[in-house]
C-alpha cells in the first residue's frame, strides 16, 4: 500500500510515530487491529439495533447494557481512525487542537464507562437482594439521570488534563511515540515541570476507578451476603448467572485498565513497543469482548439476536445460525448486525 508522507512540522503540530521500532511491520500490525476494531463494532452495533428494536428490553439492566456499547464504539473510534491513518497512509501529523481534543474525548468516555459498570453493580445489587422493589428503584428515567451524574463527573475530572498540558512549554522536540495522544506520552516530550501532570494522572487512576471498584466490590459483597442465606441451590445459580457477565466484562475492562498505565510509569525495563501495543489492546480488546460476552451469557438478549437472524431461507429449512450455540455465538451477533444493512 502506497504511504503518502504527510507529516507537517509547524509549531502548533505534534508527530505521531505510531509504534517506533516497528514502522516496517506497521502494515501487519493494522490488520488485526482493524479486525478488532470491525468486530467491536459490529457486535455493538448490534447491541444498539436488538436493544432499541424490542420493547421487552427496555429494562434498566438492557438500556445500561445500550449506554455500555455506545461506549464500546466511542472508545477505539477515537483511537483507531488516527492510528489506522497512520498505518496505512504515513499520516503522522497532528494540531494541537486535534490532540487536546482526543485526548479528553477519549478519557471522558473511559471515565463514562466505569461509571456505567458501576450501575450495573448496583442494577445486580438491587435485582438479586431487592427484586420486588427493583421496578421502583431502578426506574429508566433514574438510569438516564445517573449516566448524566456519569458524564459530569467525567467532564469534570477529565478537563483539569488538557488545561495542565496547555500550560506545558514544548520545544523543539514535538514527536510523541505512540499511536494516539496519551497524556504521558505527550507530557513526556514537554521540556517544562511535569510533575502535576504525572501526579494528576495517577490520582485519576486510583481515585475514580479505585472509588469505581470499591463500590462494585460493596455491591457485590451485598450479593454474596445475601446469598450466604440462602440454602437454595437453585437460588444461587440463578444469581450467578445473572452476574456472570458483568463480572467477565470487569476482568476485560479493568485488568487492562490498570495494567496499562502502570506499566507505562514503572515498567521502565519494557521495550517501547510493548507499552504501545498493550495501550492501543486495551481500547480494542474489552470493546470486541463485551457484547460477545452479553451474547452468551444473557439469554434474553440472545434470544432476541436470534429473531433477528434465523430467517427462514425456504420451506423447513431454517438460517445456521439458529442452531450455533456457545462459542459460536459470535456468528450471531455479527449476522445480526449484518441484517440492519441487507
Amino acid at each position: 500500500m502506497a504511504a503518502f508522507n504527510l507529516t507537517p512540522s509547524g509549531p502548533s503540530t505534534f508527530i505521531l510515530m505510531g509504534i517506533p521500532g516497528l514502522e516496517a511491520a506497521h502494515i501487519w500490525i493494522s490488520i488485526p487491529f482493524a479486525m478488532f476494531y470491525i468486530i467491536g463494532l459490529l457486535g455493538n452495533f448490534t447491541v444498539l439495533f436488538v436493544v432499541g428494536k424490542e420493547p421487552t428490553l427496555h429494562k434498566p439492566m438492557y438500556v445500561l447494557l445500550y449506554m455500555l456499547a455506545l461506549t464500546d464504539i466511542a472508545t477505539p473510534t477515537s483511537v483507531m481512525s488516527k492510528a489506522l491513518c497512520i498505518f496505512w497512509f504515513n499520516l503522522k501529523g497532528i494540531t494541537m487542537g486535534c490532540c487536546v481534543t482526543q485526548m479528553f474525548f477519549l478519557h471522558t468516555v473511559a471515565v463514562m464507562h466505569s461509571t456505567i459498570l458501576v450501575t450495573m453493580a448496583f442494577d445486580r445489587y438491587i435485582a438479586i437482594c431487592n427484586p420486588l422493589r427493583y421496578a421502583i428503584i431502578l426506574t429508566k428515567g433514574r438510569i438516564a439521570k445517573l449516566g448524566f451524574l456519569g458524564l459530569i463527573k467525567a467532564v469534570l475530572f477529565i478537563l483539569p488534563i488538557p488545561l495542565l498540558l496547555g500550560t506545558l512549554p514544548f520545544c523543539s522536540n514535538r514527536v510523541i511515540p505512540h499511536t494516539h495522544c496519551k497524556p504521558i506520552a505527550v507530557v513526556k516530550i514537554s521540556c517544562g515541570d511535569i510533575t502535576v501532570n504525572r501526579m494528576y494522572g495517577l490520582v485519576i487512576v486510583f481515585v475514580i476507578v479505585g472509588l469505581d471498584l470499591m463500590f462494585i466490590a460493596l455491591s457485590y459483597g451485598l450479593i454474596i451476603r445475601v446469598l450466604l442465606r440462602i440454602s437454595s441451590k437453585k437460588a444461587h445459580q440463578s444469581a450467578l448467572n445473572t452476574c456472570t457477565a458483568h463480572i467477565c466484562v470487569m476482568i476485560t475492562y479493568y485488568t487492562s485498565g490498570f495494567f496499562s498505565p502502570l506499566i507505562h510509569r514503572f515498567g521502565q525495563g519494557i521495550a517501547p513497543h510493548v507499552h504501545i501495543l498493550l495501550a492501543d489492546l486495551y481500547f480494542l480488546i474489552p470493546p470486541m469482548l463485551n457484547p460477545i460476552i452479553y451474547g452468551v451469557k444473557t439469554k434474553e438478549l440472545l434470544d432476541k439476536v436470534r429473531k433477528y437472524t434465523c430467517r427462514k431461507r425456504s420451506p423447513g429449512t431454517l438460517n445456521l445460525a439458529c442452531v450455533m450455540r456457545g462459542g459460536e455465538a459470535m456468528s450471531l451477533i455479527i449476522n445480526g448486525a449484518l441484517s440492519q444493512f441487507y
